[in-house]
């Protein structure tokens, strides 16, 4: 609450939500993953190079399994990247019903942990990752990352 004659906090200028939308095809990837590094950089996000690294490849995996899985029904992608005073959260939605599930290592496997993958770097960074429906019947996958890495054993439990 405020107390009269005080100035609202003003956000700090590298915060802000941006979003832009791809079509569902491979070379969307590298593009995404491209387009939320220069925005990082353009808004001088103050954020560890370790947490970009995570950030960057949780974007080519949430981009990747929805041109894989969902381009069929849903020919567009969109990605969201919401950056605040202490983190920095990034989604990737598509019209596809489907929620996808976090595969267990198979050795036989030559895919598919992609999921596992970003929930184990978004906890080692201590952020969280969830999947959400949305009103039109697709999914909103994300995952949040404090802008400095957490300590080792400090990961929050996801």
């Amino acid at each position: 609450m405020e107390s009269r004659g005080s100035v609202p906090a003003r956000p700090l200028s590298y915060e802000g939500v941006w979003r832009f939308t791809a079509p569902a095809v491979d070379v969307s990837v590298p593009q995404a993953r491209r387009a939320v590094r220069d925005l990082l950089v353009r808004q001088g996000v103050p954020v560890a190079d370790e947490v970009v690294q995570g950030l960057l490849l949780i974007v080519s995996e949430l981009v990747t399994n929805a041109v894989r899985h969902a381009a069929l029904l849903s020919p567009e992608v969109a990605v969201e990247v919401a950056i605040g005073a202490q983190s920095i959260r990034v989604s990737v939605e598509d019209n596809h019903p489907y929620r996808p599930k976090a595969l267990e290592t198979d050795s036989a496997q030559t895919g598919g942990r992609g999921l596992l993958l970003v929930r184990e770097i978004t906890r080692e960074a201590g952020g969280l990752c969830d999947v959400a429906h949305t009103a039109s019947g697709g999914k909103i996958i994300w995952a949040e990352l404090p802008l400095v890495p957490a300590l080792k054993g400090d990961a929050a439990p996801i």
